[in-house]
């Protein structure tokens, strides 16, 4: 179905281009200007895959016809989408875990094991282990900070028995006192940041489910949760140290 567009304005003369265009009733546009070609400058765009194009518009046609009022619509992605952000990052993945209990845990043997007493059995050869392994190698980071109660509930004792499984296969855990993340005024919401240029959000429900991953690209919102890694990890201390 050929989507009906409405011009917005353009810097051009008559050769009508470049132009901006809206699609009456969405949130999206269309830009019309000189397709990028060389093949350098394609290479430095990110994901951009052979469906899509690139153009070049001078910067008075975006700010003279472009929206003047920020708004700010949630970017969600699939969990499966989430999930190839672990293998699609370039050097970098951060953690802040702040919940008290994660209903997805309780229901693994593993959880099971750890409240009846018995010694936990980590499958280290499991398709997440041996993924995260492999990004390793690759000398790719990933670090947590996990907020503890005082005391500690029994599902973060159970993620500081958990945090052996995740420094075998190449992650550095440490964990902070929840005072000491109030002190600080960290997040209380848990999100991960992907080499330092996107935080994704974690949503929880009140059953401590993950409902949804937001993604947040903003560069101002994004030096926020990196001005909170720094803060958090200077603080935090290695698990095996509580």
């Amino acid at each position: 179905m050929t989507r009906r567009l409405w011009k917005v304005g353009t810097n051009s003369g008559n050769d009508g281009c470049p132009t901006l265009y809206e699609i009456p009733g969405t949130d999206r546009f269309v830009v019309q200007g000189d397709r990028v070609t060389d093949s350098g400058e394609l290479g430095q765009l990110e994901n951009l895959t052979p469906g899509e194009d690139a153009v070049t518009v001078p910067r008075e046609l975006l700010a003279n016809f472009g929206p003047k009022e920020p708004v700010h619509v949630p970017q969600f992605i699939s969990f499966e989408d989430f999930g190839a952000m672990f293998t699609k990052l370039k050097h970098s993945a951060w953690r802040l875990e702040t919940r008290g209990r994660y209903a997805s845990d309780e229901e693994t043997d593993t959880y099971r094991q750890f409240v009846a007493g018995e010694p936990v059995t980590w499958d280290l050869d499991d398709p997440w282990c041996q993924g995260r392994r492999e990004q390793s190698a690759l000398g790719k980071r990933f670090e947590r900070v996990r907020i503890l109660d005082e005391p500690a509930t029994e599902g973060q004792r159970y993620l500081l028995d958990n945090a052996r499984r995740n420094t075998a296969v190449g992650e550095d855990i440490r964990v902070l006192t929840r005072s000491k993340a109030e002190l600080l005024s960290l997040p209380r919401e848990d999100f991960w940041i992907f080499d330092s240029r996107v935080v994704a959000l974690l949503h929880h429900n009140d059953a401590d489910e993950m409902t949804g991953v937001e993604l947040i690209t903003n560069p101002v919102d994004v030096l926020r949760y990196a001005q909170a890694r720094e803060a958090a990890w200077h603080h935090a201390v290695p698990y095996d140290q509580v």
